[in-house]
């Protein structure tokens, strides 16, 4: 069995209202220095049998079709040892 990875965000020109309200609690709680903060989804799919290209790609259309809303949001497949 292989592990893919699927990692959704925001498409940048989106706005991140959670990823705005972990930036500005940060401070209060005494971390300071971030300038940015922006959330995101992250998939671990267990995938029967080698990830080869064919289970990668289809891992891609999956992403595309239903774990991202691919009009707000941008996402990456990878394969992880």
């Amino acid at each position: 069995m292989a592990r893919v990875v699927v990692d959704v965000m925001l498409k940048p020109e989106i706005l991140d209202p959670q990823g705005q309200a972990v930036q500005r609690a940060l401070p209060r709680l005494g971390f300071e220095g971030i300038a940015d903060v922006r959330q995101g989804k992250r998939f671990e799919l267990e995938v029967e049998g080698p990830a080869d290209e064919a289970a990668v790609a289809r891992m891609r259309e999956m992403a595309a079709t239903f774990l991202a809303n691919t009009v707000v949001e941008d996402f990456v497949v990878r394969v992880e040892s």
